[in-house]
Parts: structure tokens; C-alpha cells; sequence
């Protein structure tokens, strides 16, 4: 087997593999076999074809990781955006472990105190989410 053929066929299987993954960073080191393949077709050395597949693979994945780095939000940006925070909840009873059951928009959830709150039955505020639990404050 000739290195385009093997080029394309290592292209091939790594969308196959990316597919199955999602990554998308399989898919970047498949443009850079792609690369190592058009290299090969141009007549030029396997030393050529392998520095074209890992610069164009390597940049790929990179960049991509460093985009990824970028579109990602923080913690605080996402609790930001969560249409829950400052609603308010009534607690009947806190169990010895420090938790609660709330019914908050139709489900319940558990919920904890914000660090210095006492616990008391009565009315709280949403003040963050700790996962997919509620953390209130006293009102």
C-alpha cells in the first residue's frame, strides 16, 4: 500500500473514531492527515508528509483548545444566568443533616443554608445552586 492510500485510509478512520467520540480534536488530527495525504499526492518524502500532518494536526488541536478555553462559561456566569436565583421557597422543617425538601416550581428539591444562616422553618431566598441542589439565604 502506497502513503496516499495509507493517509486516507488513517484520515477515514480517524473521522470514524471522531464520530463516535464528538471531541472534534480526533477531527482536527484527521486535517492533518488530510494534509500528509495532499503532500503525498504532490510527490514529496515521507519525512515531508509526516512534518505536514503533525504541524496542521497539532495547530488544530491547539487552536481548537484554545477556543474551547474561550466559549466556556464560569461558575459564576452560569449561576448568573439561572432564572431561579431570588425566588423564594418555604421551608418547613430541617433534618439533622442540614438539608431541606422544597417545592420550587412545581418539584421538589433539597435544599442547604447559605454559610451563616440559622435553620428555621420559614421563607428563604435562592441564593445559588450547588449543583442540583438550592442554596438559600434567609429573607
Amino acid at each position: 500500500m502506497n502513503n496516499i492510500t495509507l493517509w486516507w485510509v488513517l484520515t477515514g478512520g480517524l473521522v470514524a473514531l471522531e464520530l463516535v467520540t464528538g471531541t472534534f480534536y480526533l477531527l482536527m488530527l484527521g486535517l492533518g492527515t488530510t494534509a500528509a495525504a495532499l503532500v503525498a499526492m504532490a510527490g514529496h518524502d515521507l519525512n515531508m508528509q509526516l512534518v505536514s500532518a503533525a504541524v496542521i494536526g497539532g495547530l488544530g488541536a491547539v487552536l481548537l483548545g484554545q477556543w474551547r478555553k474561550r466559549q466556556t462559561t464560569t461558575p459564576q456566569e452560569s449561576q448568573d444566568q439561572h432564572l431561579d436565583l431570588g425566588a423564594t421557597v418555604q421551608v418547613e422543617v430541617w433534618n439533622a443533616q442540614g438539608t431541606a425538601q422544597v417545592k420550587h416550581r412545581g418539584a421538589v428539591w433539597t435544599a442547604v443554608l447559605a454559610p451563616g444562616q440559622a435553620a428555621t422553618p420559614g421563607i428563604f431566598r435562592i441564593q445559588t445552586m450547588a449543583g442540583n441542589r438550592l442554596v438559600l439565604e434567609h429573607l
